[in-house]
């Protein structure tokens, strides 16, 4: 049998070894994602790349392809429960779109838009999270972060520094610093790490480069980001204005 899966009946080849997310994103075709990123290993965190394959929802960007898979991608159920935890992802933090920096060039945005979420429709979490301004080219606003260990893998496995980790369970799940005071002021942390350039909204930030681009002119701007190319996106490095 041919290396062949259909996603929404459309016929797609993959490689050995492949996942569906990978094949997915080789043939051009989009599926919704915030912790996955090309460069590292699959993660399978944020749910949001779930598809229903021969029946049964599984995450994308961990299952392998196999030959005559019939996947389910882009489904009213499918949609529902992507805007649902994206419903959630921004109540649990503090997301204030039009005062972020990252407006246009923000992934968890641009897949709000995608799902067509109109509202928070939880309650606010509200919660009480410092910024760290300590270092002097990168600041963390822990209130933007998603959870999706981007920079904590990109940090450990690529620039080989081990400067973020995530503490916690559950509710109370934060990222945190590896440094005696927790701050980043205090880590080796260099603003050309891969582990500052991978974050999928506005968690890290560098300094004296924001709003350089105006409205309008911004990623997500341009083309909705199932239009866009998933390698394309600002954290993986192209075409990021920011």
């Amino acid at each position: 049998m041919e290396n062949i899966i259909t996603i929404d009946e459309q016929m797609i080849p993959f490689k050995t070894g492949q996942t569906i997310m990978d094949a997915a994103m080789e043939a051009g075709v989009y599926i919704p994602h915030l912790c996955h990123n090309p460069e590292f290993e699959p993660h399978g965190s944020c749910r949001v790349c779930v598809v229903k394959v021969n029946g049964r929802m599984m995450s994308s960007c961990t299952t392998k392809a196999t030959a005559g898979q019939k996947i389910e991608n882009n489904t009213p159920e499918l949609q529902e429960n992507r805007r649902c935890l994206t419903q959630m992802l921004f109540v649990e933090g503090n997301h204030v779109c039009p005062g972020c920096e990252k407006s246009g060039n923000c992934q968890l945005q641009a897949v709000a838009y995608y799902t067509e979420m109109l509202s928070p429709r939880f309650q606010h979490f509200y919660p009480y999270r410092e910024l760290d301004p300590t270092h002097p080219d990168v600041i963390i606003d822990f209130n933007r972060c998603i959870l999706c260990e981007l920079c904590v893998r990109a940090s450990r496995d690529i620039d080989q520094k081990n400067i973020f980790a995530m503490s916690g369970r559950g509710i109370k799940a934060h990222l945190i610093i590896n440094s005696p005071t927790g701050k980043l002021g205090d880590t080796d942390l260099n603003v050309n790490d891969k582990a500052v350039q991978v974050c999928p909204v506005g968690a890290i930030i560098k300094r004296k480069q924001g709003y350089m681009n105006p409205i309008g002119e911004r990623f997500y701007d341009q083309a909705p980001i199932d239009e866009m190319g998933d390698i394309a996106e600002p954290h993986a490095g192209a075409k990021h204005h920011d």
